[in-house]
């Protein structure tokens, strides 16, 4: 099942807006306010928007190794790969829980 970004966001939202505790909405003092100004959607996207950047930067500094380029050197290209597997690893961990987190709010009861 795949479930993309932006419809996890749009799922999480309109489950918000139905869910009122007893029926009493929270007052102002317990909602958390965005102070940054960026909503998770965006975020999120950036996010695998650095980690394509990662990729890109590695497979450009491989090839540019394999096709002898001198001012590139082995330990740039390893250090580059190794930056773009860790960065690749965490945002299947974030993916991972957050399908896990979505499973989760689905099976509750309502």
């Amino acid at each position: 099942m795949q479930i993309g970004a932006n419809s996890l966001l749009q799922e999480m939202q309109t489950l918000t807006g139905e869910i009122k505790p007893n029926g009493i909405t929270p007052n102002i003092t317990q909602q958390v306010a965005n102070t940054s100004g960026s909503d998770f959607g965006s975020l999120l996207s950036e996010a695998v928007g650095n980690v394509n950047a990662l990729q890109a930067t590695s497979s450009s500094l491989q090839t540019r190794l394999d096709m002898g380029d001198t001012r590139v050197t082995l330990s740039d290209t390893v250090i580059a790969r190794e930056k773009a597997s860790v960065a690749f690893e965490a945002t299947v961990q974030v993916r991972n829980k957050l399908v896990e987190a979505y499973k989760e709010i689905m099976s509750m009861p309502v």
